[in-house]
């Protein structure tokens, strides 16, 4: 059945509008962290899936990075063993290590390769561990009160974080023409491994990677004000006041701290967005308007869109 005059319209000004964004992004990288409702979702899955392969198939090298903290909470409580949280990071002890092994490197990673697959596209599926990618150190957490002379250092087990990434090994997947699919597990210098925070991997992957931008989902629709309205473009000066009035606080720091270091460091671009929509992803690439916050370091920030 073809299509209406009215709907033949709509359609080519859509895929007409992409053509400038297509040519501006075809050849760079961008690093997407996927977590949250995306991975819950079938047809966030599935929109996400498409997403990735055509950013691929216009030109764009798509880098993911994944989370599944509530896939690793599901199967230590199947496995009787308690998670137990610091400042929002797992405790990870030996026991609890094989199991995020278990699950970011085989469950997760392979499910998000076949659905790229799925979806046509050609997806690499690698821990950090794969070929030394990430070298890790383990994380140092220290608390203190104001009765402290000094601050207590507690230690939460096989918690890193990123020492150094081989961008060797993702330049092969991608001049390979390969999507890589990367879990957030690091080899510390005696062969160890480590729970590394997802985001945190994905903004020095899009770091070390010179990634034009850096896409983090979110269950959120993106930062918002006191008030809160949804504030969309920022430059990271003013990012850094909202966090000093503690606009933003709490389980969002880490993330908006991870973006912020990867502009700074030359990222052209961070941007936050709602994974609970679909084609966020998409949205984000070709569109002016996107679904969430975006974060630069250019002055005029302000006034663009996400």
């Amino acid at each position: 059945m073809s299509l209406t005059s009215t709907e033949a319209k709509t359609t080519a000004e859509v895929i007409a509008r992409t053509l400038p964004y297509i040519q501006r992004f075809s050849g760079k990288t961008v690093v997407v962290k996927y977590g949250g409702n995306a991975m819950g979702d079938d047809k966030l899955k599935l929109s996400f899936a498409r997403d990735i392969v055509l950013m691929k198939a216009v030109g764009i090298n798509p880098v993911v990075v994944h989370g599944g903290g509530p896939q690793i909470g599901e199967l230590l409580e199947r496995l009787s063993i308690e998670s137990k949280f610091i400042d929002g990071m797992r405790v990870t002890d030996s026991k609890t290590m094989d199991v995020v092994e278990m699950v970011l490197g085989a469950t997760v990673n392979k499910e998000i390769v076949n659905m790229i697959s799925a979806a046509g596209g050609r997806a690499f599926g690698v821990t950090g561990k794969d070929g030394q990618l990430i070298r890790a150190k383990k994380l140092v957490v220290s608390h203190k009160t104001p009765d402290m002379s000094a601050p207590e250092i507690i230690d939460i087990g096989q918690v890193g974080e990123v020492a150094s990434i081989d961008i060797s090994v993702i330049n092969m997947l991608v001049d390979g023409g390969y999507i890589p699919v990367i879990a957030p597990i690091g080899v510390g210098e005696n062969g160890s491994s480590y729970n590394i925070n997802a985001d945190l991997v994905a903004g020095k992957m899009a770091e070390v990677l010179g990634a034009e931008k850096l896409i983090l989902l979110t269950n959120v629709a993106g930062l918002k004000d006191k008030s809160g309205e949804i504030l969309t473009g920022l430059t990271t000066n003013r990012v850094n006041e909202l966090i000093a009035d503690e606009t933003i606080y709490g389980g969002m720091l880490p993330k908006i701290r991870c973006a912020l270091d990867a502009v700074k460091a030359g990222v052209n671009s961070a941007h936050i967005i709602d994974g609970r929509v679909e084609h966020a992803v998409m949205l984000e690439i070709f569109t002016d308007e996107g679904v969430g916050t975006l974060i630069t370091n250019c002055d005029n920030s302000e006034e663009e869109n996400a």
